[in-house]
């Protein structure tokens, strides 16, 4: 699978909230999460995370386009992600495991964490494949929604 990682800059601001909007509309449809589904981030929000030193946003682009994003937070050797997105379009097509793949090449492959929602198997399915242990930490969210936490 061949992908790009571009560094997002400010510009790509509304960009990054429009696929944001359409990569995750169906979850929070499902599970009706408020509080931290990436839908309901706005826009400045958005900057602001792209201006922070800890902070790295990159999209996405497979076959010329732009098809989601990723941004990581470095704090102390330790590499989160969130969020991860793919349209939906671009699904299934081993585009968010090239991404991961690609950050490990960048970053390296030691100290990530990440959080994924806990009926969402196909999620939880990817993370276990590239190398991701669940860390036996939960937050609830809401009555429909568990998230579970990985490192690696």
């Amino acid at each position: 699978m061949k992908i790009d990682l571009v560094k997002a800059a400010e510009k790509d601001a509304e960009l990054i909230h429009r696929m944001q909007v359409e990569s995750f509309r169906e979850i929070y449809l499902k599970y009706k999460d408020d509080e931290t589904n990436p839908i309901n981030e706005s826009i400045e929000k958005i900057v602001q995370k792209l201006k922070r030193s800890d902070s790295h946003f990159y999209l996405i682009k497979f076959e010329n386009d732009f098809v989601g994003g990723v941004r990581i937070v470095i704090k102390n050797d330790h590499k989160r992600i969130s969020p991860l997105f793919v349209l939906p379009r671009y699904r299934n097509k081993g585009i968010a495991q090239a991404a991961i793949s690609k950050l490990e090449e960048i970053f390296g492959a030691k100290n990530w964490e990440l959080e994924t929602i806990s009926a969402e198997k196909i999620n939880r399915h990817l993370y276990e494949k590239m190398g991701y242990r669940l860390d036996g930490k939960t937050t609830i969210i809401n009555d429909k929604l568990t998230l579970v936490f990985y490192r690696k």
